[in-house]
């Protein structure tokens, strides 16, 4: 019985140690992998939309190339589509129906405010809730619980692709936000740099070859019902 107990008194400690240390010394990498310190504080479009999450990711990556050569691969992400240049395998576990395109695909090129993509048979319903050609796009779930936003900035040598995550649990318990700190934290930093990473490696690699295919948004101004709470580019194709 002594040693049963002080096995699981080892664990324990162990288990809080490992919490702490992540908490305090690894948390803030993980949560904000390859952005700097200014795109991580600063407002994105879209953080309106969740205003009090209970997690938020901020990660970027450089890209040699402009804006409207990587926005296409932003615009034809989602399963059955372009999928989501990370580990298909991974993905498909979930039943995603994930596969990672390796060129831009002009049939997934009309995207829509108000679109809606699914991950899967039975994930999330992913809306368009704004689309600006080619800087800003961003997505929210139907139960409103999850925003995700890509921000392409020029910059020098190229343009930095940010990708922003505000995800709300209100109704989790505690062992399960634990779970959600210590486990899915940094699962998500393992998916979204190899996506992002990926986007990088296919832009680079045809940017020079082949010119993005982006189709022309129309002039006509058509607005989704989704509003961020300070003025940002929003139009519709």
């Amino acid at each position: 019985m002594r040693t049963s107990t002080a096995t699981a008194v080892a664990i324990a400690s162990a288990a809080t140690g490992l919490a702490l240390g992540y908490r305090f010394f690894a948390r803030n990498a993980c949560l904000t992998w390859g952005a700097t310190e200014a795109e991580a504080a600063r407002a994105l479009p879209g953080d309106g939309l969740l205003t009090e999450p209970d997690v938020v990711t901020t990660r970027a990556v450089t890209i040699a190339a402009e804006p409207e050569e990587i926005f296409p691969w932003l615009v034809q992400m989602g399963s059955a589509r372009g999928g989501a240049y990370t580990y298909d395998w991974i993905e498909n576990l979930f039943g995603l129906n994930m596969h990672s395109a390796d060129r831009i695909m002009p049939q997934w090129q009309q995207l829509a405010v108000d679109d809606v993509l699914p991950l899967g048979d039975s994930g999330p319903r992913m809306r368009v809730a704004i689309l600006d050609r080619p800087h800003t796009l961003v997505f929210v779930s139907e139960d409103k619980h999850w925003v995700w936003a890509f921000e392409l900035v020029p910059t020098t040598g190229g343009t930095r692709l940010i990708s922003r995550n505000r995800i709300a649990a209100p109704d989790a318990a505690l062992p399960q936000r634990v779970f959600t700190m210590l486990v899915m934290e940094p699962g998500s930093l393992i998916m979204e740099s190899k996506m992002l990473l990926g986007i990088k490696k296919r832009v680079e690699r045809v940017a020079a070859a082949l010119p993005a295919v982006v189709t022309k948004a129309p002039e006509r101004r058509e607005e989704g019902p989704y509003r961020p709470v300070f003025p940002t580019r929003t139009i519709d194709v």
